[in-house]
């Protein structure tokens, strides 16, 4: 069953860069951008993520909490966020639990060769723990604007 909007967002709590923790718990009350991605420290992954930083003061404007999800380890996402200065929460989804409710882990074929791993995904959640936006296969390009947009529209 795939998620869609105006559905209650599967609830989370998992380990976070600098040996934190996070769940959609914490977070209540105030908008939530969830997106996964693929890895840490790759191109698109990392424009992504830097486009998410570069609007943070505009996130911020509207109380929206980021927070980027890939299965790398918080070792991982300790160095990718040192290295780029990202100021919002990565969640380290290392057994899957996350991604699998979210429905993101998904199959997916290079090169003639299949395989799984994260599709690119963003949900917006609302204050009430409602679904309220959902972007799949995601292009990097315009994403984040979009998103904003969105979460002003809350």
């Amino acid at each position: 069953m795939s998620l869609q909007i105006g559905d209650k967002a599967p609830a989370f709590t998992m380990p976070t860069d600098g040996g934190g923790e996070v769940s959609l718990a914490a977070l209540k009350g105030r908008p939530v951008v969830l997106y996964f991605y693929p890895r840490d420290d790759t191109p698109g992954c990392t424009t992504e993520a830097c486009g998410f930083r570069d609007a943070m003061p505009d996130f911020s404007a509207v109380d929206a909490a980021i927070v980027g999800v890939s299965r790398n380890t918080v070792a991982k996402h300790d160095k990718f966020k040192a290295k780029y200065e990202l100021p919002f929460t990565l969640g380290a989804d290392e057994t899957g639990a996350v991604t699998e409710a979210y429905g993101v882990w998904v199959e997916k074929s290079m090169y003639g060769k299949k395989s799984m791993g994260i599709e690119r995904s963003t949900f917006l959640i609302d204050g009430a723990g409602v679904i309220r936006g959902i972007w799949r296969k995601v292009k990097v390009k315009g994403h984040v604007d979009e998103v904003l947009a969105a979460a002003r529209a809350l």
